[in-house]
């Protein structure tokens, strides 16, 4: 069973008398394990695609079956409840709260939880020192460079051992040597931790790190292939 199975999705948005179709009849497969590129356009479908993924859109008809799991039959509670428990997102502008620390940054999904607060900083710590950061948890985002702040986000995306994370342009604010740490980073997770990811980039650079790319034109998927 694959661990994300999207079968004739359509999207459509509607403006006034007017409506449109983001994403067109899409059907995907990913298996665990994988490292999945997500390319395109501004307007090519690929942000409606991962919202979709993420749970934080449902689409106007097609099925959507995660890890087994029929989303389209969820309520936003089970959703909410299922983002919390299935997928780890790390974004552009690395949504990291200013006034909280590193540690504390990447315990927030585990107090959704419920998680008592001693077993909170111990995984949040062992989450830091995979992504090498154990000697800056008590550390501000302002005390940090860019790639210090995404990889605190990455932390925090794994800190649940959730089967999947989901990085939407994760480079997008990052230089270009900065850009290739935190994806060797992100090759680590995959091949090491096992992690399935699937990474949102208009970077031809960046889609080479991962193993398969899927390009959106058009609402449509135009390419789907096995990088190496």
């Amino acid at each position: 069973m694959a661990l994300v199975e999207v079968k004739n999705v359509i999207k459509t948005y509607s403006t006034g008398d007017t409506s449109f179709n983001a994403l067109n009849d899409v059907s995907l497969s990913i298996d665990d394990g994988e490292f999945v590129a997500i390319m395109g356009t501004s307007g090519s479908g690929k942000s409606t695609f991962m919202n979709m993924l993420g749970c934080l859109d449902k689409p106007t008809s097609g099925s959507y079956f995660l890890d087994g799991i029929d989303v389209m039959s969820l309520d936003s509670d089970k959703l909410s409840e299922i983002r919390n428990i299935k997928l780890g997102f790390v974004f552009q502008g690395f949504n990291l709260i200013s006034r909280t620390s590193a540690l504390e940054n990447v315990e927030l999904p585990m107090i959704y939880k419920g998680i008592p607060q001693e077993e909170r900083q111990k995984r949040a710590a062992e989450a830091l020192k995979i992504v090498g950061l154990e000697h800056r948890e008590h550390h501000l985002p302002n005390q940090m460079s860019g790639g210090q702040q995404q990889r605190v986000a990455i932390a925090r995306a794994i800190v649940n051992d959730a089967p999947i994370i989901l990085a939407d342009e994760p480079t997008g604010n990052l230089d270009t040597k900065t850009s290739y740490e935190v994806m060797d980073f992100f090759v680590r997770l995959n091949e090491v931790h096992k992690k399935t990811i699937i990474l949102v980039t208009h970077e031809p650079d960046i889609a080479q790190y991962c193993k398969r790319i899927v390009r959106f034109k058009d609402g449509n998927i135009v390419s789907d292939e096995v990088n190496r």
